[in-house]
């Protein structure tokens, strides 16, 4: 077996068994757009209750007031920082 048949076996099982799902959705799309996108509506409602939570639980954690908000709070923006210092 030569490296360009192990090459060329593997564009084919890519072609024939991994990109079949969106060759799929291409062949929908010419006559159904609504339904070959029903994918992306999916993600993009996933990606907005996943981003509606996280601004909650930042809101939730900012209510606690219990982040340290000095200018130098961290190490890395000076030798004088008060973490440092405290260390």
């Amino acid at each position: 077996m030569s490296l360009r048949g192990f090459f060329e076996g593997v564009q084919e099982f890519a072609e024939a068994t991994l990109f079949a799902p969106f060759n799929a959705l291409a062949e929908v799309e010419l006559s159904n757009w609504w339904l070959a996108n029903g994918v992306n509506w999916i993600f993009m409602l996933i990606c907005a209750a996943a981003i509606v939570y996280w601004i909650m639980e930042i809101k939730k954690y900012d209510a606690n007031d219990t982040e340290y908000r000095e200018a130098k709070a961290h190490g890395f923006l000076g030798k004088n920082s008060e973490l440092e210092s405290n260390i």
